[in-house]
């Protein structure tokens, strides 16, 4: 984490220091003052409906030596003695700050940004990379302005690699994160349909993610999904940073990194590399996570391993050892012992026809459900985008949907249509509890059947996953 003097922090943060010694020692940041730590620099965040400012005691107690703090609020009389660091904005300053501590450590940094797929290639990234070097990766869903700044600072001054996940919904703000990191390697995992609401169209989605490269470090590389033709023609117009190499992965052919003997299971996938479509010293690999998608994903990691030096043997190792992060395709039990794939984190177009896809090529279950919650935030198509889920089933994909939410309802009716037969039998149905839909479920549930549950955060259909695993 970073351990500089209050003076130097308002040096590189550009703050005006009031109270206090210039020689007190900070180690460390916090942004929430109920957690316990020792001489952390306390930054005060603003929302609509909070201000940290009104914690500044709390956070002395829990054991910051130091406060970031707006001009022209009062300064709380009771904690006179700690220095602050005066700014017209603390999270500007925050930013600055970060930007400023990236700069002055000689570590490495791949940025990841993409509609789906970026924490699972963040957690692949980092596993590959940390078999040769000191890796720091962002935690959680710490992605967007306040959690990636707070990542970085983070960082040990021996820390050699920065595995930074870049979030967003809107136009600029991944422009805003990338210009703080400063990534050596940039990765777009894909352009799905998320944030559809926010940025109009797929085309606009992909302008959005293709600000990453704007941080890009002189001579850096941008490695992104060659299967996107967004992506290549957003970057026909882009003015890139001088010297960037522009490298492709994906499933398609064409693409630099890609991918043959592909064979997946619920539980994991294997493929075998290709590097300009000739077999490599990888040899076979498997990953533990199911879907050709996620396949893709690997490729992106290994990219950039390979771009960074490691060793084939040891990109077979980080795969073996990968942990990844939960709900994405996370593969579990039923009580019954039915499989059941918790991919419940979140849900877009995009992401819901690689679970369809998934779901259609696993062999050997008895029957295999599908069960989705609604997908948020698409906009005045989100109607149509719904029926185009129930459609996508057809061919017989699955021999069982169940659907939950107001718009999902759109999805269950579109799948009746072109499943008459699974309709006729009773096994697509809409729920408007989760309760009832998990209920419904474990009765009809047999153990070598197959369930796939998927939805928007807000719908939180892990739940339905919980309550088969208890029985």
């Amino acid at each position: 984490m970073i351990k500089r003097t209050v003076g130097q922090i308002a040096s590189m943060c550009g703050a005006i220091r009031k109270g206090g010694r210039a020689d007190e020692m900070v180690s460390g940041v916090m942004t929430d003052s109920r957690i316990a730590g020792s001489g952390e620099l306390f930054v005060p965040i603003v929302g609509e409906r909070f201000d940290g400012h009104a914690f500044a005691e709390q956070a002395a107690a829990s054991g910051a030596k130091a406060m970031l703090w707006q001009k022209g609020r009062e300064l709380p009389a009771s904690l006179a003695e700690l220095p602050f660091l005066l700014v017209d904005d603390t999270l500007a300053a925050l930013q600055r700050l970060a930007s400023a501590y990236r700069g002055e450590l000689m570590a490495r940094v791949v940025g990841i940004t993409g509609s789906n797929g970026k924490t699972t290639t963040k957690d692949m990234a980092a596993a590959l990379l940390g078999m040769q070097y000191r890796v720091l990766k962002t935690e959680g869903n710490l992605n967007n302005h306040i959690g990636l700044p707070l990542t970085l600072l983070k960082m040990d001054e021996d820390t050699e690699v920065a595995v930074l996940e870049m979030g967003m919904s809107g136009f600029g703000e991944i422009e805003l994160l990338t210009k703080i990191a400063m990534p050596d390697v940039a990765i777009i995992t894909n352009i799905g349909d998320a944030h559809l609401l926010q940025l109009g169209s797929r085309a606009g989605i992909a302008k959005a993610k293709l600000e990453i490269a704007l941080g890009l470090s002189d001579g850096g590389t941008l490695l992104y999904n060659g299967d996107e033709p967004l992506l290549q023609e957003g970057l026909a117009s882009m003015k890139l940073p001088e010297g960037v190499a522009l490298r492709t992965f994906g499933l398609g052919p064409s693409c630099e990194w890609s991918a043959e003997d592909m064979d997946l299971s619920p539980f994991d996938s294997g493929f075998a590399p290709l590097y300009k479509s000739e077999r490599t010293a990888l040899g076979t690999l498997r990953i533990p996570v199911p879907g050709r998608h996620n396949i893709s994903n690997a490729l992106a990691a290994i990219a950039a391993a390979r771009l960074f030096g490691v060793k084939p043997a040891d990109i077979a190792r980080g795969f073996e050892t990968l942990s990844l992060t939960g709900m994405r395709i996370e593969p579990t039990r039923a009580s019954n012992g039915a499989v059941v794939l918790n991919d419940a984190y979140n849900a877009n177009p995009t992401a819901v026809r690689a679970a369809i896809d998934l779901v259609a090529g696993l062999e050997g279950f008895g029957r295999r459900w599908i069960v989705l919650g609604d997908m948020l935030e698409l906009g005045p198509d989100e109607v149509t985008l719904h029926v185009e889920m129930g459609e996508y089933l057809a061919g017989g994909k699955a021999e069982g949907l169940l659907t939950h939410g107001p718009l999902s309802i759109h999805t269950s009716e579109a799948a009746a249509r072109v499943l008459p037969d699974v309709a006729e039998q009773g096994l697509i149905r809409h729920f408007d509890n989760k309760e009832e839909l998990a209920a419904w479920l474990k009765e009809k549930l047999q153990p070598d059947d197959l369930v796939l549950v998927k939805g928007s955060r807000g719908m939180r259909m892990e739940q339905v996953v919980q309550a088969l695993e208890k029985g």
